[in-house]
Order: structure tokens, then sequence, then C-alpha cells
């Protein structure tokens, strides 16, 4: 018998279960094949804030994660002695036309109340021109930039393995790899695993990206007009390019150009909801290194060193999808993030943890599984 069973060995996953095992609660994860084998062993690792206008519930959780985030980071890095590549670098969007900058004025006066709480002040900064020579081009900066200081970066594979080896640490956590969840039966707290082994459980948190759609819609009988989430195909790349791994972010119309802490830089992502093979690399990414290294003219000789495909879990309705079913106790939801789950992983993880061990979920309503539910229809 274990506390909660675990479904999904990436970014949600194992904050759940680290969020457990503080809690005091057993922990038993199950990963079909490694820990961070879908979308979150990719390459970007992106931190970035929702645009500071319009606030409401998800920006104000976003805003409170990504602050957190860095000292929970610096934490397990203190405890493991791993180094997971966060910085708080920053971000650069440029402004190629002058509408744009007139939009980005407006966000500059917003973020100063909107991003100015908790004792910690974060910028939305309208500049003529970017500190650093070519970063990005002037021909994409005719209006100036937006210095955006909340954001930050971190190594999503390097922050896994932190977890992963905080997680090695403990007493009464389990870490299965290469083992999945068969058959979950919610109401009698049963799963069988593809290992041949019978599992109870106290409650079970399904955290296994797009496969948690697919169990979410076999409970629901397939009655529903639309499936509560879909898989969005990601296509990213690896440049080795030597750059300061101090320099910001930079993005621009769904391009991300993204120094990491060894000098390498990401670049990224396609968003395919069409596809035939979902790991499979086409001459879309060749697009997207094209247009990066025209924005950063650095890259422009750096060789491509990795190209990375994978699934990413897009919720119906664009919120993630966090909390317990509102028709089966102990069936507990943990996704649906998709661009944003490093951001705010810990604090999902956080809420839906409170509510296992009895306490509220402290989740935006848009979040929870019956606001999901209905959208369904």
């Amino acid at each position: 018998m274990t506390d909660v069973l675990i479904v999904g060995g990436g970014i949600m996953g194992l904050w759940a279960a680290v969020k457990a095992v503080r809690s005091g609660i057993s922990v038993h994860l199950v990963e079909r094949e490694r820990i961070g084998a879908g979308a979150s062993g990719g390459l970007l690792g992106a931190l970035m804030p929702h645009m500071p206008d319009r606030w409401n519930a998800k920006k104000q959780f976003q805003y409170e994660a990504l602050v957190s985030l860095e000292s929970e980071i610096a934490r397990l890095e203190a405890e493991t002695g791993l180094s997971a590549g966060y910085r708080r670098c920053g971000r650069i969007m440029p402004l190629p036309k002058p509408h744009l900058r007139d939009i980005a004025l407006r966000h500059e006066q917003e973020a100063l109340t909107n991003w100015n709480q908790q004792d910690r002040s974060f910028f939305w900064n309208v500049m003529e021109c970017p500190q650093i020579s070519g970063w990005p081009a002037d021909e994409f900066t005719a209006s100036g930039i937006v210095f955006d200081t909340l954001a930050a970066r971190v190594s999503p594979r390097l922050l896994l393995a932190v977890l992963k080896a905080w997680l090695g640490r403990q007493q009464n956590v389990i870490l299965d790899e290469g083992c999945d969840a068969v058959d979950i039966d919610p109401q009698t707290g049963r799963a069988c695993l593809s290992n041949g082994l019978t599992v109870s459980f106290g409650a079970c948190l399904l955290a296994n990206g797009v496969g948690a759609f697919d169990v979410l819609d076999r409970l629901n009988g397939g009655s529903l007009k639309q499936p509560i989430g879909v898989p969005v195909k990601g296509q990213a790349a690896l440049l080795d390019a030597k750059v300061d791994p101090t320099w910001p972010v930079i993005f621009h119309d769904g391009l991300y150009i993204i120094p990491h802490e060894d000098g390498r830089v990401a670049v990224g992502s396609t968003s395919e909801e069409r596809f035939d093979d979902p790991v499979s690399i086409d001459d879309q990414l060749d697009g997207l290194i094209t247009r990066a290294r025209r924005f950063a003219p650095c890259l422009e000789l750096a060789p491509v060193v990795e190209r990375w495909a994978g699934l990413r879990p897009k919720a119906i309705g664009r919120d993630p999808i966090a909390g317990r079913h509102p028709e089966h106790e102990k069936l507990v939801v943990l996704g649906g993030g998709f661009k944003i789950s490093f951001g705010i992983a810990h604090r999902l993880a956080e809420g839906v943890v409170a509510g296992i061990a009895g306490g509220a979920e402290t989740l935006p309503s848009s979040f929870t599984v019956a606001h999901h539910l209905a959208l369904q229809g």
C-alpha cells in the first residue's frame, strides 16, 4: 500500500513526489520509459511570464510560481550538490514596428503594479536598443526592445536530474523506471503495473503528459464532445555557440533563443497539432534555426549538436489541469501545462499534494478537473 501512486516521471510527477515526501506521504512513482523521456526532457527550459496586463488568478498564480522557483531550486541544489542550470537572465522581445512599442509602453506601466509584490519587484522595460550588440540584430529593433526582468531559464534535463537525485536519497519513495500503470481502478484504489505487480493506493496522481488525457477520456466513457486535451508536437535544437550564459533569452513570435549555463543555445519551438510522427525532425525545425541565426548573427556558424522532438500536453481551454477528479475521489490529475509547465509545476504539485493530504488544493478555479470537464461539453 502506498499513499500516492504517481504515474509519470516528468517535471510534474517529480515535483509532486518531492512535495508529497516533504508532507510525509509515501510515494510510488512509475515511469513507462525513463525519467524525462517525454516532453520534459527537451532542450528549452524557458521560464516566461504572461503579459502583465489584464491581471487575473492564473497570472497571479504563475507570477508567484516564477518568483518562488528560484529558492525552490536553490534548496534542492544545496541538498544534492547538483546544479539545475537555473538563472534569472531576463528576456528580450524585439519591437520591429511602432504600434508594438505603444503596446509595450502600456505593459511597462502595468508591470509596475502587477510585478511589484511580496517585497520583490520586476520590470517590463521599454528600451531603445539592447545592451548587447547584435543580441538581437538591429533589423528587428527599429522601434526598440522590451527587457523583462522576471523571466528566467533552467536546463530541463539538469533539473530533472536534481529532482531524481533528491528523491533517491529519501525514504518512503519507490522510483520505478521502465514500468507503467496499465490498468487503474480509482474506485478500488488498485493499479496493475506492467511488471506484473498490483499496487494499492490512497490516491493515484496522473502526471504522464498526454497519456493522462487518454485515461480521463476513457473514464468518461467517450461520452463528451471533445477530448480533454491534445498533444502538440514541438521541435527544438541545441547549438554549440559558446555565448555568455548571463545573456537574456530572446523571444519573438513563437521563436525562443535561450543561452544555457554551458554556453550552448537552445532554439525552438514548433507547435504542431497535426503530425504523422511525434518524434521526427523535419524542415520546420530548419526554418526555426534559420530564423534564430537572423535574429542572433553570432549563431550563424554555431554547429547544431542536437535536434529534438516530442509531444507537449495542451489541455482543453489552454489552462493546466490539476486537482482531484470530481467523480473519482482517489484520482488526481497534474498536467496540461503545455509551454509553461517548468515554471509552475512546483506550485501545481504543492496545491494537489495539499489536497491529497486532506487540505485545500489552493488552485485557480480554471485549473480544476471539473472546469475542464465542463469545457468538454
